[in-house]
């Protein structure tokens, strides 16, 4: 006999239908799967075939041969499982053919038949739904993650025997509580005004957050560079539904996300500096989302950024400019996104302390230079220069809370939304040259300042258009409809790294 199910693939953070096909006849006893499977997919014989046996079902003394088609597509993970184990129940008669039309099935089997948690339920959801089917099987540890896809039936069940019960109809389908946005994760540790010594930043940091601009902190070690960088999340305004969807796919599809419900706050991703150019922008011999795509959404953090491979850093260039990266491997072209928040932390020198008290010799600064490249520092909105604060001050300056800060950048965020909606952008950090034409509100006399400043200090094509999306920021902080050339003063200001006095509103 010869059955189908239908199952999904993931592919990078995108799913592509698989089906399954078993047919069993006379022969020799043998368990065959064909059509490009992994050692994973290649072992699953073996699980499926004790599970089988455990979970009180015949497993056919005969000549088995699965087909996982298309044969072009490379099937990873153990999800097959189940699928595997179903399609073969029901080409032996032991299920009904006709309950398998319009139902996904995905798994991982245990030898007794119990079934374990998966990764990318999400994922395998919204495939089900695009490709029209109506209901998913899958274990309950992952249904209420794939409930959160709508119009979609979700069957979620413990073990190989309640999967059959329930296809066949002599066990009630199980019902799921809807799966609740993810809660904030508890920052209570994580606050601004742990900083002290700083509140002359707290402006430049501001305008970073609320336009979603990538930030560069440079100053001597111990001055507060990553301490401020870990609380930037915390500035963020919380995400929305859809963005909490986008997040939570692409953490489950790499088993970081192990709740019920959405993501509910914004990434913050910290990769240590000895990371090759794959882990940080995706890729490998079995491609799969590098930490920019992880921190989609929220923030890349680069902690002690002239210490980074040079290949790794030049990688990032692209995404930092297309907001996805695309991995080519042999037959496969894989898109991830990379939305995120670069920001970016380095000590002024090799010895640290720059300036007048620097102790490096020539080739030493040469070589930290050269570390860091123009066309990164190019892609690069602002720039603030941390100092080594004063005992006075760290007794007495102390930053506002993250709350206020956050209410601010949310009121920005909010009019940013309103004068992008029906773009692809989400933030004045996204708009494009063309949406900045359209959509900036620069006054006359500010484009002329612009365009006076671009020439005098040297402003790249790129670094023009950055400017601009700057000031369209600051002016969103200041309630102001238009650019003004003020603002784009402030902008030239936070590129060039002087002083934050032109900010203050």
């Amino acid at each position: 006999m010869l059955s189908q199910v239908t199952s999904f693939a993931i592919d990078g953070v995108e799913t592509r239908r698989v089906t399954v096909e078993a047919d069993i006849r006379l022969g020799l006893p043998a368990f065959n799967v064909v059509g490009l499977a992994d050692k994973s997919v290649r072992e699953a014989r073996e699980r499926v075939r004790a599970a089988i046996t455990n979970s009180g079902f015949e497993f056919p003394q005969k000549r088995i041969t699965v087909n996982l088609a298309p044969a072009y597509l490379r099937k990873e993970g153990p999800h097959f499982d189940l699928t595997l184990a179903i399609a073969v129940l029901a080409a032996s008669g032991q299920i009904e053919s006709d309950r398998l039309r319009d139902c996904a099935v995905a798994g991982e089997l245990a030898l007794d038949g119990t079934l374990r948690a998966i990764r990318g339920a999400l994922a395998l959801a919204e495939g089900a739904r695009h490709h029209g089917l109506g209901r998913l099987l899958l274990p309950s540890a992952r249904a209420r993650e794939a409930a959160l896809v709508p119009d979609l039936e979700v069957l979620g069940v413990t073990t190989l025997q309640h999967a059959v019960e329930v296809l066949r109809g002599s066990a009630p389908t199980p019902e799921l509580p809807d799966a609740p946005l993810g809660a904030a994760g508890d920052r209570d540790d994580f606050d601004l005004a742990d900083v002290r010594g700083h509140n002359g930043l707290v402006a430049q940091i501001e305008v970073a957050v609320a336009g979603g601009h990538h930030l560069f902190l440079q100053g001597p070690p111990g001055t507060g560079k990553t301490m401020i960088a870990r609380r930037l999340p915390t500035l963020l305004p919380p995400l929305s539904e859809s963005e909490a969807v986008e997040v939570t796919k692409i953490h489950s599809i790499v088993g970081l996300h192990q709740g019920d419900g959405l993501v509910g706050e914004r990434p913050f991703r910290s990769p240590h500096h000895l990371i090759s150019p794959s882990g940080l922008v995706g890729g490998g011999a079995t491609p799969r989302p590098g930490e920019i795509t992880l921190a989609h959404r929220g923030v890349l953090f680069l902690d002690e950024l002239s210490e980074f491979n040079r290949a790794a850093l030049e990688a990032l260039r692209q995404p930092l400019e297309d907001g996805r990266v695309v991995v080519v491997r042999a037959q496969r072209v894989l898109t991830f996104p990379t939305g995120c928040m670069l920001v970016a932390a380095s000590n002024p020198c090799p010895c640290g302390d720059g300036g007048d008290r620097c102790r490096c010799s020539a080739p030493e600064l040469a070589r930290h230079q050269r570390r860091l490249s123009g066309p990164l520092l190019d892609r690069i909105d602002i720039s603030v220069t941390v100092p080594r604060p004063t005992a006075a001050k760290l007794r007495d300056e102390r930053a506002p809370t993250s709350a206020e800060v956050r209410a601010r950048v949310a009121a920005a965020r909010a009019r940013q939304v309103l004068r992008l909606r029906g773009t692809p952008a989400t933030c004045n950090a996204h708009m494009t040259a063309a949406m900045l034409r359209e959509l900036a509100q620069i006054t006359p006399s500010a484009r002329r300042r612009l365009f006076e400043l671009h020439d005098s200090e040297g402003l790249s094509a790129r670094g023009h258009h950055r400017v601009l999306r700057v000031a369209r920021t600051i002016a969103d902080l200041q309630e102001s409809r238009e650019v003004g050339p003020e603002h784009v003063q402030a902008a030239l200001i936070l590129r060039t790294d002087a002083a934050p006095a032109a900010l203050a509103a």
